[in-house]
Formats: structure tokens, C-alpha cells, sequence
């Protein structure tokens, strides 16, 4: 291939990308690579060829020319070519790879083999199942992974689910001062086996209604007032929000619960049987 003609192809590839025509556009790069994959702008095509996969959710190219991307990179320095090499190579398991593109990236993980089992914080996911859309919580695993800690509302969706997000925020959460980014799921990593319940549950006085919460929790379990979910819309979902935080509060109200169900019952029965007065449950239902 002639030089005038790979800038004829890599001109065309500009103009694919700008029209978001993700394949045509890594298709055109990797033409261009295959006869020049070293020289000087060489790092940016295979980059964007990577990335164009990595739209298209072709997880296999994305890893195979995001490998290629990150060798060209500058290490240590926050270069994107390492942060979607990670996400490709978790995508995969290849465990050694996602530990040394975080660490190309400039990200301190902590030592081992295999699978990375961290503790990076809390953040939000957008769970995106069938176009529904619900904001959840997570603890985060590495940097693109996260346990879900909501007992989700969306069907098909579970408390202790592991799920695997975008690097780039789309909103943010404000509570009590502290911000925390909302990212985008790319998919459902590890399925979660607790099923979703609700519950009617009386609670003489808010402790009450803590000590359910307490108690599930102590047993790895979930349980949380569906009084606490919020509807926006997309564009305020989007953005940044500012939530107070979850007060309980006493009375007769739904609970959502993420446990098997004789668990639960097990759990809702202790936990009326510890006040002679003021708590009591009622309806528990099978959601999903």
C-alpha cells in the first residue's frame, strides 16, 4: 500500500467516525495498520480501532486491537488506551492483562492473580435492561466492576449482582457533601441467585424499621424501603443530583427484601419476636 493511498483510506475513516458508522471506520484502520502499524500516528488508529469496537460491544477486537493500542502508549500516565484495554481484558477474564492495563493507566491494584477483588469505593450504575432504565448503587470491585447494593426494582434485575460499567461518568450523585460519579452499564458481569421480594412490614419507631435493614445485611442479604425510590427523567438523571440521605421511618410501609424466601420469612420472624410490641410483617410476595 502506497502512502498516499493509506491517507486516502485514513481521511475516509475520519469521516466514518464522525458519522458514528463505528465498523466501517475500525474496518478502514486496521486496513491502514496492517501496512503501517508503527509509524508515528499509528498509536491514535489502533486506538480508535479499539474503541470503535468497544461501541460496538465486539468484546474479542476490542481486546485484540486494544492490546496492540496500550503497547504504544505512555505508561503511567492516564492514557484511555490502557482504561479500555482493562475493561475489554475483565470483559474476558484475562486477569493478568486487567492488571497491567490498570496499571499502565496509572490505577494502584491491589496485589494477587486472577480476578481483582478491591476496595475502590461507592459509585452508581445505570442498569440498562430491555431500554429500562434504574439508577442503582455499588461498591466497586475494580475499576470497571461494582456489587450491586440496591435491591433493584427492574425486572430481572438483583441485589448482588456484579456488573461491569463504562469508564466515562454520566451524572452524578451528591449526598451529604460527597459526589459520586453515575456510570453507564456495559453488561451483567455475575448473575446474582437472591430473588426479590416485598414485604408490608409495621415499625413502631424508625429503629425499627434500621434493625430490619440491620439484620438482613448481617446475613448478606438485602432489604431496603421501596419508599426510596425516585423517578427522573433522563436529562435529570443525567445531571447532577442531590439526594438526602434515607431516613427510616415508622408506621406501615413496603420493603423490598433480597433473600430466598424461607430466609426471609426466617429473618422477618426474629425480627418481630425481638419487641413484644410495635413490629409486625405482613403479604410477603415473590417479585422476581
Amino acid at each position: 500500500m502506497r502512502k498516499s493511498e493509506a491517507e486516502g483510506l485514513i481521511e475516509q475513516a475520519y469521516a466514518a467516525w464522525d458519522a458514528e458508522e463505528w465498523q466501517r471506520a475500525a474496518d478502514l484502520y486496521e486496513r491502514v495498520l496492517a501496512h503501517f502499524p508503527d509509524v508515528r500516528p499509528s498509536a491514535a488508529w489502533w486506538y480508535d480501532a479499539a474503541l470503535g469496537h468497544k461501541f460496538l460491544r465486539n468484546w474479542d477486537k476490542a481486546y485484540e486491537l486494544g492490546v496492540q493500542a496500550a503497547a504504544r502508549a505512555p505508561r503511567g500516565e492516564g492514557d484511555p488506551a490502557f482504561w479500555n484495554l482493562g475493561i475489554a481484558a475483565t470483559i474476558r477474564r484475562e486477569w493478568a492483562v486487567a492488571r497491567d492495563a490498570w496499571a499502565g493507566f496509572g490505577i494502584e491494584i491491589p496485589d494477587g492473580e486472577g480476578e481483582i477483588e478491591g476496595r475502590f469505593g461507592h459509585a452508581c450504575v445505570r442498569l440498562d435492561t430491555g431500554g429500562e432504565r434504574e439508577v442503582v448503587w455499588i461498591e466497586r470491585l475494580c475499576p470497571t466492576r461494582g456489587r450491586v447494593v440496591n435491591v433493584p426494582v427492574t425486572g430481572g434485575r438483583r441485589y448482588g449482582e456484579v456488573v461491569l460499567h463504562d469508564g466515562q461518568p454520566n451524572g452524578e450523585r451528591v449526598v451529604d457533601g460527597s459526589t459520586y460519579p453515575v456510570f453507564d452499564e456495559l453488561l451483567l458481569f455475575e448473575p446474582s441467585d437472591l430473588p426479590t421480594l416485598q414485604v408490608t412490614v409495621a415499625a413502631g419507631e424508625p429503629a425499627d424499621l434500621e434493625a430490619l435493614t440491620a439484620l438482613f445485611a448481617a446475613h448478606d442479604f438485602g432489604a431496603e424501603p421501596a419508599s426510596g425510590l425516585t423517578v427522573h427523567c433522563a436529562c435529570c438523571s443525567e445531571g447532577t443530583l442531590h439526594k438526602e440521605p434515607r431516613t427510616a421511618h415508622e408506621g406501615a410501609q413496603r420493603v423490598c427484601l433480597a433473600a430466598p424466601e424461607e430466609d426471609a420469612r426466617r429473618l422477618l420472624e426474629l425480627w418481630a419476636g425481638e419487641k413484644a410490641i410495635g413490629r409486625s410483617w405482613s403479604g410477603l410476595e415473590i417479585m422476581g
